[in-house]
């Protein structure tokens, strides 16, 4: 493990924001990663499926000598909640000395129309949700509480869909324990309204024809909770980018997948001064050129969150309150 001085040490990495808020007093470490897509079965295709167990090792290895307090990963595990592929991620991260967490995506819970059979998302929960409790969830992570999410669904609802929700009975729970914490950092799969807007805004300016991914049904709701009891921050995955966006007092920072362009994950410091929050290459320069190419040649879709990660990385850091 690393000594309190190589922890206070400037990591490698590029500085992506820089936050106010959260403060602790008691310095804490999170690594966070997003959409691992993990597939031991298939290759191709933009999410570089014959890469992904290589990129979720680099990831563990890197994360591994950070000295951080826990790794939480924000959904989308596997190609499409393959027990399989849930068993050779559960090896990868086995090497982790700390906690290691996780929400689900919309990849990794039942869907119709799969034909393979799907990990429960109970079955989930005893895998990545803390010790005895399901979703939505709160830990304490040094002096951190994380209150971790489902907001891709189950077999009892969205079943049909790929969009994201938070319950009615998740929104209680929410407004129950956010007063109960002090310093709260929340775990969603899904985005808020102003995320999904840069979305349409870059196929406005850039893409014409390309097609929205699946966005939060109830975001106003959510937002209007976290705004009433004054949450400063959400991390969230679904978009495979880095990005930042503001809904009222709370700051959603949106963690790149390690899958396809531009492979990476965040290591993120909280402190007495606040937050900051750097971006780790998990792939080399060539890996990056060819996830970069790949991406961007594979769908107009693609092509256009390809884009946006791009201009996104160029603008660095993309928050810089102190």
């Amino acid at each position: 493990m690393a000594s309190p001085l190589d922890r206070d040490a400037v990591p490698s990495g590029s500085l992506m924001a820089r936050l106010n808020r959260p403060r602790t007093d008691r310095s804490t470490r999170l690594a966070v990663i997003a959409d691992p897509h993990l597939s031991t079965r298939q290759e191709g295709t933009s999410k570089l499926f014959h890469d992904t167990e290589r990129h979720v090792a680099n990831a563990v290895a890197d994360i591994a000598r950070r000295d951080v307090d826990a790794t939480v990963c924000v959904g989308d595990i596997t190609k499409d909640g393959e027990r399989w592929n849930f068993d050779r991620f559960d090896e990868l991260v086995a090497d982790l000395d700390a906690p290691f967490y996780s929400i689900p995506g919309n990849h990794d819970v039942p869907k119709r129309g799969y034909d393979h059979d799907n990990l429960p998302v109970s079955e989930f929960a005893d895998r990545y949700a803390p010790d005895g409790q399901s979703f939505p969830f709160h830990v304490e992570v040094g002096g951190v509480d994380l209150l971790g999410l489902n907001t891709a669904g189950s077999e009892e609802f969205l079943y049909d869909s790929h969009a994201g929700r938070v319950t009615d009975d998740q929104l209680a729970w929410l407004d129950e324990t956010l007063p109960e914490t002090e310093t709260p950092v929340v775990l969603a799969h899904h985005n808020l309204p102003s995320m999904s807007e840069q979305v349409h805004e870059h196929r406005d300016l850039a893409e014409p024809d390309m097609e929205i991914p699946p966005e939060m049904e109830n975001p106003e709701e959510f937002v209007d909770l976290l705004n009433a009891h004054d949450a400063p921050l959400v991390f969230t995955g679904h978009l495979h980018l880095p990005s930042a966006v503001r809904e009222g007092s709370v700051r959603e920072l949106m963690a790149p997948t390690t899958c396809s362009f531009p492979q990476g994950y965040l290591l993120v410091d909280v402190g007495p001064d606040g937050t900051d929050v750097r971006f780790v290459p998990v792939a080399d320069f060539e890996g990056m050129v060819d996830g970069f190419r790949e991406r961007a040649t594979d769908s107009v879709t693609a092509r256009g969150l390809t884009g946006m990660a791009a201009v996104r990385l160029a603008h660095f850091p993309l928050v810089d309150e102190r």
